[in-house]
């Protein structure tokens, strides 16, 4: 017979909580939240018109706040909506046609950055336990750098059929928006931090 160790019960527990209604409800909200701002109108850049938009911004937001599951399921949560034709993309567009177009990479990443940004938020809160806003900003701003904009350019040279080396050209013009949505996401979160400790002491990832 074995016996279970605190540690061992604390872990279950744990487990436990990451499958509770509470996560379950954080992570509908913050996947409407990223949907919501698919309201704001999108604005169109370079030849294959890949829109900027406000969805970066939701999706760093969910990672920052609800770190690298909870924000990965939201995110998805979202992409699961949109690929069954809520009309929650940009441009109020809908349904699996949008993996064909030149956007496609980015949308995919979405989940991936949210994942990274969560992780290393999460990894840096446990370390210091501290609220700095600019290694918010890191972590939000690496999840961009390891994961959106390489697929982004993968995507636009996959299904808009250009140059890598045009491609990445194209991609430079969503950096100065990232770096400022990635600013403010870090700002919110650090004030969602503040009012809910709770967010910040993490028991999971």
């Amino acid at each position: 017979m074995t016996s279970s160790t605190p540690s061992t019960t604390r872990s279950s527990a744990t487990n436990r909580r990451r499958f509770g209604a509470q996560d379950i409800a954080l992570i509908a909200v913050f996947a409407a939240l990223i949907a919501a701002l698919t309201l704001v109108p999108a604005i169109p850049v370079g030849p294959l018109g890949v829109p900027i938009t406000l969805q970066t911004f939701g999706v760093a937001v969910a990672a920052l706040v609800l770190g690298a599951w909870r924000g990965f399921c939201a995110v998805g949560l979202y992409l699961i909506a949109g690929f069954a034709g809520l009309p929650v993309f940009a441009k109020f567009s809908a349904g699996l046609g949008v993996l064909a177009g030149p956007s496609a990479g980015y949308l995919i990443a979405f989940p991936i950055t949210a994942l990274i940004t969560g992780a290393l938020a999460t990894y840096y809160l446990r370390r210091t336990g501290s609220l700095s806003r600019i290694m918010l900003f890191v972590a939000a701003i690496a999840g961009s750098i390891i994961s959106t904009h390489p697929l982004g350019i993968l995507g636009m040279r996959i299904n808009g059929h250009i140059p890598l080396d045009k491609a990445f050209l194209v991609d430079m013009a969503y950096w100065p928006g990232d770096i400022i949505k990635s600013l403010l996401a870090a700002l919110i979160a650090a004030m969602v931090f503040k009012a809910f400790p709770r967010f910040a002491h993490r028991t999971f990832s």
